[in-house]
């Protein structure tokens, strides 16, 4: 009898889970929406939404014999996940890839006319507002200055630096490249929208400034897709953020049987996609290792030790910080566009 295999989350970590799995058992992906999105085309989807059609992929397209199940978890046990519907998939082995939360459209449609809207907010702005400087509002107010050069820009950010994640050298070549290109830069300034004036088009920053705009992207951090196992057994095993913790075969600690992979991780490294496709590639071999003998010998995970980057620049330019050097330029850029190009 085929293992049952429950992967919860169709970001990169479970549908790459699930995908690599689906020839070896029985596997249910649940996700709340159909498609899978690719991480790295978001935002040039927002400049450019024709290319939606590559970059959001649905799960019925690359899962031949893994079963695709639309809703969430509720609730889970030691044998079986509660579905919002109230179904209940038993399994033998579960895969936790939650990621961050998720509240946007269930259909690849629905998102591809998202990604449209956004579009025309951004043609129809004279002067346009990017709320935080990691590596999203800085990929973001890249992408508008390359293909809408004509636009303001003001990129807002509480920090010090942008994308500070990455070392010095590396967000010191992202702020020059901006401001090359006539960003308004403003550093340690919070955006207050409980303050923001829909009429007038005034935000309010942190400091008491006024920033004119004809809209604003939000590119802040998005709260980790956890809260659904406050209530459950697996609560011990979160951190003060919501994340699991993982032994160095990533497995939920204390658990033989339940792993977890990507951002939903409590392992002490940067949260990227590339690094949750790794997650995936272990937590998938480690699984079918078990299947074939559970005895046998599993894969470690080796934590990325120094953070790498490659932050894109518009279509053809990136800064990338990997362990020999830092560099801005064309070479990183195609690197960038081959990671998501499909």
């Amino acid at each position: 009898m085929r293992k049952r295999v429950v992967v919860v989350g169709g970001g990169l970590a479970g549908a790459l889970s699930a995908k690599l799995l689906e020839d070896h058992c029985d596997v249910t992906l649940l996700d709340p929406k159909d498609y899978m999105e690719v991480p790295y085309a978001r935002l040039r989807s927002i400049v450019e939404p024709d290319i939606t059609e590559r970059s959001l992929v649905p799960h019925a397209d690359y899962l031949k014999r893994a079963n695709h199940l639309l809703g969430y978890a509720k609730d889970v046990s030691d044998k079986a996940v509660v579905t919002s519907t109230n179904e209940e998939l038993p399994y033998d082995y579960l895969i936790i890839a939650t990621g961050s939360t998720y509240d946007g459209p269930s259909t690849k449609a629905e998102r591809i006319q998202e990604f449209h809207a956004e579009n025309q907010k951004l043609r129809d702005a004279k002067k346009v507002l990017v709320i935080g400087g990691g590596p999203v509002g800085v990929e973001l107010t890249g992408e508008i200055v390359v293909d809408f050069p004509e636009k303001k820009v003001v990129l807002a950010h509480g920090g010090d630096r942008l994308i500070e994640f990455v070392g010095p050298k590396a967000s010191k070549k992202a702020f020059e490249w901006l401001e090359q290109h006539n960003v308004d830069i403003r550093l340690q300034e919070r955006i207050n929208l409980d303050k923001f004036s829909s009429p007038s088009h005034v935000y309010t920053t942190s400091s008491g400034a006024s920033i004119e705009a004809d809209c604003h992207f939000m590119c802040v951090g998005k709260k980790i897709g956890a809260s659904w196992m406050k209530s459950t057994f697996l609560s011990e095993k979160q951190d003060k953020d919501g994340r699991l913790g993982v032994d160095n075969f990533l497995r939920v600690k204390g658990r033989s049987n339940i792993f977890a992979a990507g951002d939903i991780t409590a392992v002490k490294e940067i949260k990227q996609g590339y690094l949750a496709g790794k997650h995936a590639q272990v937590v998938s071999n480690n699984v079918k290792r078990l299947i074939a003998n559970p005895s046998s010998k599993l894969c470690a995970y080796k934590p990325l030790a120094t953070p790498m980057a490659l932050i894109s620049l518009g279509r053809r330019i990136a800064v990338a910080q990997v362990p020999i050097g830092t560099f801005l330029g064309r070479i990183p850029g195609m690197i960038k566009i081959r990671n998501w190009h499909l």
